[in-house]
């Protein structure tokens, strides 16, 4: 085996779906990482240039040692990760009145976002609610992807509510399927 071959390894295991970047995001992460790749290269060419003339001073120009504000931290933060998806999807669970109407907001709720398949879920408080807001599924994700980019939202999956716990007992016909059509 010569020095230039690469060497193979067994596969492994596949990581948990969702564990790591896959497609657009993976090309946005290696690019991020190349680039600050280049930009340390850079700050320690200057640095080696600057430890040649005396040592390092300290400019009226920014560099790499001065200390970050908050909001750029955390972006940056977002962007290394690859959490972009997430906050703006957040984001938009916490602007949902103002996307979807202060009237449909006072009935449905987004519950979660699950990335992996790109479904928005949500809540609805009567099944006629969870109907009308189903016959606005497509505008909503065109809406949604607008606002967050295109394929974020794939899918809107609308639950109708939750309904009381059954109680079982004497007092129950028996085959009863529950306390009326607004919990299905």
């Amino acid at each position: 085996m010569t020095a230039d071959e690469p060497v193979k390894r067994p596969e492994e295991p596949a990581a948990k779906k969702g564990a790591e970047p896959s497609g657009v995001d993976l090309a946005r992460v290696a690019l991020r990482a190349a680039k600050e790749q280049a930009r340390a290269r850079g700050d320690a060419a200057q640095q080696k240039k600057q430890a040649r003339r005396g040592g390092l001073r300290s400019g009226a120009r920014a560099d790499g040692r001065d200390p970050m504000a908050l909001g750029a931290a955390i972006n940056r933060l977002l962007t290394e990760r690859g959490w972009e998806t997430p906050a703006a999807v957040g984001g938009v669970m916490g602007r949902w009145p103002q996307i979807v109407g202060e009237d449909l907001a006072n009935h449905c709720v987004p519950e979660k976002y699950d990335e992996d398949e790109r479904v928005l879920i949500v809540r609805c408080d009567s099944t006629a609610w969870a109907t009308n807001l189903r016959l606005l599924a497509p505008q909503l994700v065109a809406r949604l992807n607008e606002d967050l980019g295109h394929g974020t939202v794939r899918f809107l999956k609308v639950n109708g509510p939750g309904g009381p716990p059954r109680r079982y007992g004497p007092l129950r016909a028996p085959g009863s399927t529950g306390p009326g059509d607004t919990y299905g």
